[in-house]
């Protein structure tokens, strides 16, 4: 059955110079689930249900593309082409070195959803295009466990931007403070053969935060045989739900106990 936002509470959240539509769904502490390309598709909504599912409250921004329409190559990359050229108020694809702006509007939301839900903190996880924003999202400190699938900016353009994170120096160094002061930690999860995530993305985050930065990376072979090649998106189009045990349902598992762990979900 396709996941849908039928169950989902919409509401519009203004910060800054930015308005979204944001879809909440669940009960206990937040997670913010921030969507890849090309949108808010099904799939992205079917791991949020999970999240859901697992005792929290999820909160699921659309900052691009159109909710619920599925994956289709014309669709992706129309809405890849307008988050990269259109929206560069919002999206910095090239910048190895800073965040997006949008990162100001998701900060303000994770405080919201922390003051609505309570709880020891929030989660955040980004994917894709977005990847990097939970790491970013750190200096606010409601967020308190950061997950960053396939994270793909900056585009991998070279050999600077392929070892690049996309996070400021700022930014790695609140996260660093936070991870050694308060005894936080993150997750990474990408494919091996990932053209957008290389190895040397991973090896910087090994080097900048140590033992907090939990890599999850698997073996090409363990996609969803059914979807596009090359694999890319660890927690949707390339999980493979038709096999419960399999390592795509165990890195999805793995992030949602992190979750639970982190916001004391009893």
């Amino acid at each position: 059955m396709t996941a849908s936002l039928a169950p989902y509470q919409k509401f519009s959240f203004s910060s800054g110079a930015f308005t979204h539509d944001v879809y909440r769904r669940g009960v206990g502490p937040a997670v913010v689930v921030i969507h890849e390309v090309p949108g808010l598709h099904p799939l992205v909504i079917r791991f949020a249900d999970r999240v859901s599912a697992a005792g929290m409250t999820v909160y699921l921004p659309s900052l691009f593309g159109e909710p619920e329409r599925p994956v289709a190559n014309g669709y992706l990359l129309a809405s890849l082409a307008r988050a990269t050229f259109c929206l560069r108020r919002e999206f910095s694809a090239w910048s190895a070195d800073r965040s997006s702006p949008i990162v100001d509007w998701l900060r303000a939301l994770a405080k919201k959803a922390h003051d609505d839900c309570g709880g020891p903190g929030v989660g955040a996880l980004g994917m894709c295009f977005t990847g990097g924003f939970a790491l970013a999202m750190m200096t606010e400190p409601s967020v308190v466990a950061p997950v960053l699938s396939q994270p793909s900016m900056p585009f991998p353009t070279s050999a600077a931007k392929r070892a690049a994170i996309g996070v400021s120096p700022q930014e790695i160094s609140c996260a660093r403070d936070r991870f050694r002061n308060e005894g936080l930690s993150m997750i990474g999860l990408r494919f091996k053969g990932d053209p957008f995530v290389r190895d040397e993305r991973f090896a910087t985050y090994r080097r900048e935060f140590g033992d907090a930065f939990e890599a999850i990376e698997l073996d090409d072979s363990a996609a969803n045989p059914n979807a596009p090649k090359p694999p890319h998106s660890v927690l949707t189009i390339h999980l493979d739900d038709s096999d419960p045990d399999g390592p795509t349902r165990k890195a999805e598992a793995r992030v949602i106990e992190f979750f639970r762990q982190r916001l004391q979900v009893a």
